[in-house]
């Protein structure tokens, strides 16, 4: 465990740091609490033995500081007092800290502190560990493993946030598998999932790994093309809608006698700035010109749209 020793006395940083080590933890010293916060920052140790009274930041000051700037870590604070009165025990453990000793350490109470304290980061991180799994899980689709609708949204939300200036152009791809309905219906829902999980792969292995791709529902995917114009981003979906082809996951219910795709574009461009829902609505709309016009097809919103 990486233990932070703050304290502006050398004789009990000296022992403070003795006791630390021979406990079997690696040491990082601070001579006053304002390099003890720069430490901190620098090196995020798992451990924080602090004094109380300090010049710069004091012990409270940095319990707070530390207890502020915490994430998904966390940090063990022992306080260290000169006489360990129920004021001072009581102050240090509003501002945040775990524990205290008092002056002059004793090195095995120190060293039971520090158990204490190993288990207690311990357990935070495993907790921060299933946090973010559990976190990925809720945006993750989990027959495709490829983003969902939630992660879609907030990404959607950022982009439109984010306070660029100028904004920044992307596109948005609506993708559906065409007369997916009869392949579930001649070949099963076991096939048709596989061949979803196909598809998912192929439109991320043919985008840049900064894209978004999500699967929107059912057997429609999304597409988040940072950067690109309308026209550019033809061309990636051209792409990808030939990528797809080129599976040949056999289709007979399907005129091309394999498993196609259709698509519809629409971009946040210069002159064109729409909010996300309208970017959403006009890349359905032109998803289903592409499968009026026949299918396995890229068409664009700006084509269907001829005053914006």
């Amino acid at each position: 465990m990486k233990v932070l020793i703050a304290d502006d006395d050398q004789i009990s940083r000296m022992i403070t740091k003795a006791a630390v080590e021979q406990s079997g933890h690696e040491c990082i010293v601070a001579v006053d609490g304002d390099s003890a916060w720069e430490l901190y920052q620098a090196h995020a140790p798992e451990a924080v033995v602090t004094d109380l009274m300090m010049p710069g930041l004091n012990g409270l000051d940095l319990c707070r500081a530390i207890r502020s700037s915490e994430d998904d870590n966390y940090t063990y604070v022992i306080l260290v007092t000169s006489h360990g009165s129920r004021k001072d025990v009581l102050a240090g453990m509003e501002a945040g800290a775990d524990d205290y000793v008092t002056k002059p350490l004793d090195p095995f109470n120190l060293h039971i502190r520090l158990l204490a304290a190993q288990r207690i980061t311990s357990l935070h991180s495993d907790l921060a560990k299933y946090r973010t799994a559990l976190s990925n899980q809720a945006r993750t689709d989990p027959l495709t493993k490829l983003h969902n609708r939630l992660k879609l949204t907030e990404d959607l939300g950022e982009l439109h946030n984010r306070g660029d200036c100028p904004p920044r152009d992307y596109c948005l791809a609506m993708v559906d598998v065409d007369n997916f309905k009869s392949y579930n219906d001649i070949y099963g829902h076991q096939a048709g999932d596989s061949a979803l999980v196909a598809i998912a792969s192929t439109l991320a292995r043919e985008v840049r790994e900064s894209d978004g791709v999500y699967r929107f529902g059912g057997e429609e995917f999304l597409l988040v093309l940072g950067e690109q114009s309308e026209e550019t981003a033809a061309v990636i979906l051209e792409r990808v809608r030939s990528a797809v082809h080129d599976l040949r996951i056999e289709h007979s219910g399907d005129p091309d006698g394999v498993l196609t795709i259709s698509a519809g574009v629409s971009a946040f461009t210069q002159g064109h700035r729409a909010g996300a829902e309208q970017l959403l609505r006009e890349a359905d709309l032109a998803l289903y010109a592409a499968k009026a016009s026949g299918r396995n097809r890229v068409t664009l919103a700006s084509a269907l749209i001829t005053d914006r």
